[in-house]
């Protein structure tokens, strides 16, 4: 099994995207560089806020599309590293 990442980028205008990868480092680039199609062409630089190590890319997958449908407070208690407002935020919805 080849390992996976998922991520998330803050971009110039303060929004977030998350995503996945087998190589974090080259997608990065890609992103800074603008040859990563959709929706941080436009909003470049980003920065890498928060990243995750799974086993394979199915795991990174599901992983970014969980994030994917989480609020902003969630995904910055992700960020943070803070669990308990984590907790907190996924038993208010």
């Amino acid at each position: 099994m080849k390992r996976a990442w998922v991520y998330i980028v803050q971009c110039s205008d303060g929004s977030y995207y998350t995503g996945c990868s087998t190589d974090l480092r080259q997608r990065l680039e890609q992103h800074n560089d603008g040859t990563f199609p959709g929706y941080t062409a436009k909003r470049r630089p980003v920065v890498l806020k928060w990243y995750g190590e799974t086993n394979d890319i199915n795991s990174a997958i599901a992983a970014k599309r969980q994030i994917k449908g989480w609020s902003r407070a969630k995904k910055e208690a992700l960020i943070r590293g803070d669990w308990g407002a984590l907790h907190e935020l996924s038993l208010s919805r």
